[in-house]
């Protein structure tokens, strides 16, 4: 027997970090939502009782250092499955982007074996397990929109935003999260205004998404990687109504309410930058299948 699941990016409408924990984690305010840019899992059942990954991406681990891969393991260990699964991952989100695509890779997993096993977990229970893995697989789990607060694992469902296109724009570098974790200055901040855009949000208000746009990770990553500040710069020129880094970097997206311009904008980009993408914003829960 073998399934498909879908496994969607996620960009961060507005990433404040409140202060660093006592075991060693950062406590934030996140709000998250989904776009039409997304992997694809495929779960098989193979004979004997090992966890085998697959993918044609030569950046994609396939060990235990692959988060589906811990999300099958924790399954396994936990549920005393003595079965094994192929793991495909068809690899349509950059690598280490700042878009959450190894989470939603391991999200899409504990999903996709939660069917395949009959393990009968609730999404709330999936999501729970998806805490142990990384900060972002929570609300991977759910997709959608949602304010993400603690690691990122306590999750408040929200509506979906204002339809409008994404541009989104990778440079050919990779950023390290935890390394720009480690170079944040949470007295020196700058923080986004996380209520004003939740309320942007419950209004259905384009014109106030676009002005509550805000990432306090954007102060580090910028001062190390200009071509990401670059990036920011030639949106904003090519005629974007807002722009911002997702999570840690480096991919920068841009919020465009019109098609002509989305053209005009996304055209002017793969002039000097090989990754770039014209999605639409996903938002709803219901766009996993």
């Amino acid at each position: 027997m073998k399934l498909m699941e879908k496994a969607p990016a996620k960009i961060n409408l507005a990433l404040d970090v409140l202060f660093k924990r006592p075991d060693g984690y950062h406590e934030v305010e996140m709000i998250m939502t989904t776009v039409d840019l997304a992997d694809r899992i495929e779960l098989k059942e193979i004979k004997g009782n090992h966890i085998q990954i697959l993918s044609h991406n030569r950046f994609v681990p396939d060990d235990h250092r692959n988060l589906a891969y811990q999300a099958a393991f924790i399954l396994k260990e936990r549920f005393g499955i003595n079965k094994g699964v192929s793991i495909t991952i068809e690899k349509n989100i950059p690598v280490a982007a700042g878009l959450a695509g190894g989470s939603s890779d391991a999200a899409a997993t504990l999903r996709g074996l939660n069917r395949l096993w009959k393990l009968g977990l609730s999404m709330d229970e999936l999501a729970e397990i998806g805490a142990e893995i990384g900060s972002d697989v929570s609300f991977c789990v759910y997709g959608g929109t949602a304010l993400a607060r603690g690691r990122g694992e306590k999750i408040t469902h929200l509506p979906a935003p204002p339809k409008c296109w994404v541009i989104l724009a990778k440079p050919t570098i990779g950023v390290s999260t935890a390394d720009i974790y480690k170079r944040l200055q949470t007295s020196k901040m700058e923080h986004p205004d996380v209520p004003g855009m939740i309320s942007a949000i419950m209004e259905n208000n384009y014109h106030d998404v676009c002005e509550g746009l805000g990432n306090v990770l954007e102060q580090v990553t910028l001062q190390l990687y200009p071509e990401v500040a670059n990036i920011k710069d030639q949106m904003k020129t090519f005629g974007a109504d807002s722009v911002l880094m997702s999570g840690s970097g480096p991919t920068v997206f841009g919020l465009v309410e019109h098609d002509s311009r989305m053209q005009r904008i996304y055209n002017g980009l793969r002039g000097f930058c090989d990754q770039v993408y014209a999605v639409r914003l996903l938002g709803d829960r219901n766009n996993l299948e």
